[in-house]
């Protein structure tokens, strides 16, 4: 991707950084205006938030805001975060990616800040998640707002991790702009391990690290989330794309795989839920397209959705784990 920017044109120093914040989501209309709002009446508020969407109608509530850039792109989480990618530039040197369902401490912004203004070798990070809603039956706005309260704050401490997770993900866009990165749209929907793929993808330019002190709380709401089958499958495929690729090791993408597979058979012992047994039947599906040499990401595209299935929302990342 061209981005039309000179690097050199893009020197900060002597002045603050310039951040945006990017949300890529769909179906879930509700939790994205709490989310913006709670991101506008922060004290240290981003310059810019950028949101994308599928659909005008997936932004209700924000079309007339003048504190929100709405664009209007692509299904899927990949082409959506690539719009928000060449928005950002050139006017935003740090480009933080949040989920929709993703609410950061007040100082989150200004820690991050901090980190890469006085670490230069930094090219992406990711923050201290202090609960995971995916884990169990979800939280809510004010579950959030209280466990970063009793949280308190601690003081910043930067260490190298193998990816960034893609519930908050901040990137350097000189680092972005100098190597024309962008995320992989052969990773369609929900995108699942993206943030996996375009953590090494730009730490080949520097540094991926986890900023203890920058935190927040990832609400894990289950509206809109990925039919089983779909999940499933890109549990299998998507880390065999990226072995492909180079961006995951093949004993690497074996125990995801393995863990995945597990979980699954797991739970639809314990539970007998229809969406892990859907989830395992998609691994088994794309299994046997290894064997066939056939497995294709995109192969989830071809699969049909029962009516009682929400649409996907590309909010996913936290599936991942």
């Amino acid at each position: 991707m061209a981005y039309g920017v000179n690097v050199n044109e893009r020197r900060c120093a002597g002045r603050r950084l310039r951040i945006a914040v990017g949300i890529a989501t769909a179906g879930r209309p509700a939790i994205l205006l709490e989310t913006i709002d709670y991101l506008a009446g922060l004290p240290n508020r981003p310059e810019r938030i950028i949101v994308c969407v599928p659909d005008v109608d997936d932004a209700a509530g924000l079309g007339d805001r003048r504190d929100v850039e709405l664009i209007v792109g692509s299904r899927g989480l990949t082409c959506q975060r690539n719009r928000i990618l060449r928005a950002a530039v050139p006017d935003t040197d740090i480009l933080i990616f949040l989920d929709d369902d993703f609410i950061p401490a007040a100082n989150f912004i200004s820690r991050m800040e901090t980190v890469f203004a006085r670490q230069p070798d930094v090219t992406i990070a990711t923050g201290e998640v202090l609960a995971d809603g995916i884990r169990g039956g979800g939280l809510t706005m004010s579950d959030a707002l209280e466990i970063i309260e009793t949280a308190g704050e601690r003081a910043e401490l930067v260490t190298d991790v193998y990816n960034a997770y893609g519930c908050n993900m901040v990137l350097r866009l000189s680092a972005v702009i100098e190597h024309g990165l962008t995320f992989d749209e052969q990773l369609p929907l929900y995108g699942w391990l993206e943030d996996v793929d375009f953590s090494r993808s730009i730490a080949r330019c520097g540094r991926c690290v986890r900023v203890a002190g920058a935190r927040g709380v990832h609400l894990g709401v289950k509206s809109g989330r990925q039919p089983g089958r779909r999940l499933g499958y890109s549990q299998v495929a998507n880390p065999a794309h990226l072995v492909r690729k180079g961006t995951m090791s093949r004993a690497r993408a074996i125990a995801q795989i393995g863990r995945n597979i597990l979980a699954n058979a797991r739970g639809v012992l314990r539970d007998r839920s229809g969406d892990r047994r859907e989830r395992l039947r998609g691994n088994m599906l794309a299994l046997a397209d290894l064997f066939m040499g056939r497995a294709s990401p995109s192969r989830i595209l071809e699969f049909t959705i029962s009516s009682n299935h929400a649409m996907s929302s590309p909010s996913i990342a936290a599936k991942r784990r």
